[in-house]
């Protein structure tokens, strides 16, 4: 046991290194920063190429690291953050969300996207005390935790700038007001941030002995999740967040096992987000601004085909399978479903004004509904179908129900573990669903005794279905309710006081889109006929929210359109793969930058 309490405390240090720069920035600049992760993997390759091509030693490759990491921070904050000032919150977390992509895989360009041992820097497992094998790594780890943390407390109470960073974070305006260069202000707060993560990539990389580009999309939100237990602003509370969160992981897999890892992580923050919103060491006064909630559309409207329009380009739809190739045809599923697990995402990230951040979750309940209520009770595909779409909104709803009565930024972060802690539910129930074996076999779709073998019969349903989508989307839009979704998404506080109940309305909404993601996650299970836990990513959440953002948050055609270019646009790209994510990411930044309605929208 003490060992692990000893494991958990050294993963702790790193996720309290990460978590602390995350709160410093969001306490200074109210941005959820999302490329956290990221910046500590550019920490973790860096320390990798110098030790292990150049042969650099730990002192010179920590002040590479420190120079490198902080540039970026300083690049991301002015040529990505700053220009957002003014603007919603959500704005410039969606911007954090695409340097994380371009991060990501600029290193998997730079530097290949396979596992390497990382170069032995300091001494590991050099050491024992109680039976219990530990390195100078460790030591060293811990003890420059603690140096660092206080430091960084001494600077933010006596020196000067960090006396500016905590009157800023404070009351920004009030800051300006007295003189504090505000701008340059968050500037060091986002360099101090990255430094934080590019030095905890070191020691990341040294515990695990194995790394590659991709570590720091876990570490970054694991981070995140320490700094929200924490309390997300709070210095001492993302520490207390990252210990805690440590010691509580290696607990639990140690009686669990490794697959229960998102589900003890993602389950400790709902529990955490239900019992203390504001963190263990938050304040008990909510933000000023909800980073997580509202719409960065300002006034723009999705853009409305005459109804004859609508008719033309269904019908095009329809005939489109018709004269594909079977190439052709199977990219177009792939757009049609992402499609329909977008469309119903416009009631409540656009009209709602609530962002969601794991959908993920209910596409994979949905897939794994149909795919077991045809292949172990042998029910008919189209009932199948309904039935996942229900059962996602189900499960969807009974685990966000206690939150929806927090504010908007709190629902977006519980949206991120209901979303994990489902994947995690399906992984770990394997009498039911065979865990990460999968399931296979599932059958092709069958409607009215034809089974849809082909790739163009497949994406006729598919078009069917996201017409349908289209249509009660459109038509809820367009109704009482759909009005009240807007005057929501509009102004949260002026809704309540007009005795809305805003939490009841946003619920709904939520419920409406995980029931079209369901059936989107069904689909794909049947034209997959195999279905297993990683497919059902992060990532999945991210692009479909990316989708929106791209076509028109509060668009539904927009939600076609971003899915043909994001979906449908690799195909384009083949002769750039590896560089595709990057343009994705980039051109996620440029739309926010510089066309937050959409392109399927318009400025009034």
């Amino acid at each position: 046991m003490i060992d692990t309490l000893f494991s958990g405390l050294i993963h702790g240090s790193a996720y309290a290194l990460v978590a602390v720069g995350m709160s410093l920035i969001f306490g200074v600049t109210n941005v959820a920063n999302f490329a956290q992760g990221s910046v500590v993997a550019v920490g973790i390759m860096v320390a990798w190429w110098l030790g292990a091509s150049l042969g650099w030693g730990i002192v010179p490759i920590a002040v590479a690291v420190i120079v490198v990491t902080g540039l970026l921070g300083l690049l991301m904050n002015t040529a990505v953050i700053a220009p957002l000032e003014g603007r919603k919150p959500i704005a410039a977390l969606l911007a954090t969300i695409g340097v994380g992509q371009i991060l990501d895989n600029g290193l998997q360009v730079v530097f290949g996207p396979q596992t390497r041992p990382f170069p032995k820097l300091l001494p590991t497992y050099n050491l024992q005390l109680f039976d219990v094998r530990f390195g100078t790594s460790d030591v060293v780890m811990v003890l420059l935790t603690v140096l660092i943390m206080i430091s960084l407390w001494a600077f933010l109470k006596y020196g000067k700038t960090g006396q500016a960073i905590r009157a800023t974070s404070q009351d920004s305006q009030a800051a300006r007001q007295m003189g504090i260069p505000v701008k340059s202000i968050r500037n060091v707060s986002f360099v101090i941030g990255s430094v934080l993560a590019g030095v905890s990539g070191i020691f990341v990389g040294l515990f695990n002995s194995n790394i590659n580009p991709m570590n720091g999309g876990t570490i970054g939100m694991t981070a995140f999740v320490a700094a929200t237990i924490g309390g997300l602003g709070s210095i001492p509370g993302a520490v207390v967040g990252g210990l805690v969160l440590g010691v509580v992981e290696a607990v639990g897999i140690s009686w669990l096992g490794d697959g229960a890892h998102d589900l003890i992580t993602f389950g400790a923050l709902l529990i955490i987000l239900i019992l203390r919103p504001q963190g263990l060491l938050g304040p008990k006064n909510d933000v000023k601004s909800e980073p997580l909630t509202g719409t960065f559309l300002g006034g723009g409207r999705p853009i409305a085909l005459p109804w004859w329009g609508n008719l033309a380009l269904a019908g095009i739809l329809l005939a489109s399978p018709f004269f594909l190739s079977d190439y052709l045809a199977g990219v177009g599923t792939q757009i049609a479903i992402y499609a329909i697990a977008a469309v119903g995402l416009t009631l409540i990230s656009g009209s709602a004004g609530q962002t969601i951040l794991g959908m993920a979750g209910p596409l994979a309940v949905g897939a794994y509904a149909s795919a077991l209520l045809t292949t172990q009770l042998h029910w008919p595909f189209l009932l199948s179908l309904l039935a996942a779409g229900i059962i996602a909104a189900i499960a969807s709803s009974l685990l966000t129900f206690p939150v929806w009565k927090l504010s908007g930024h709190y629902v977006a972060i519980a949206t991120i573990g209901v979303g994990a802690v489902m994947v995690a539910i399906i992984r770990l129930w394997e009498p039911l669903t065979k865990g990460s074996l999968g399931i296979q076999g599932i059958p092709f779709p069958t409607v009215f005794g034809q089974v849809l073998f082909t790739q163009q019969m497949q994406y006729l349903l598919d078009i069917v279905v996201m017409l349908f989508a289209l249509v009660v989307v459109t038509r809820i839009r367009s109704s009482h309710l759909g009005r009240v979704f807007e005057a929501i998404g509009s102004d949260q506080e002026a809704s309540q006081a007009l005795s809305i109940r805003t939490g009841a309305y946003k619920s709904l909404a939520y419920a409406i889109a995980t029931f079209f993601t369901g059936l989107a996650g069904a689909l794909l299970a049947h034209q997959y006929t195999y279905i297993d836990p990683t497919v059902f990513t992060s990532n999945v959440s991210v692009l479909i929210l990316t989708i929106i953002v791209l076509g028109g948050m509060n668009s539904p055609l927009g939600a076609v359109l971003g899915s043909v270019i994001l979906i449908g646009g690799p195909e384009l790209l083949r002769i750039v793969p590896d560089a595709r994510i990057i343009i994705y990411g980039l051109l996620l930044i440029l739309i926010i930058l510089f066309r937050p309605q959409g392109l399927f929208a318009r400025k009034v």
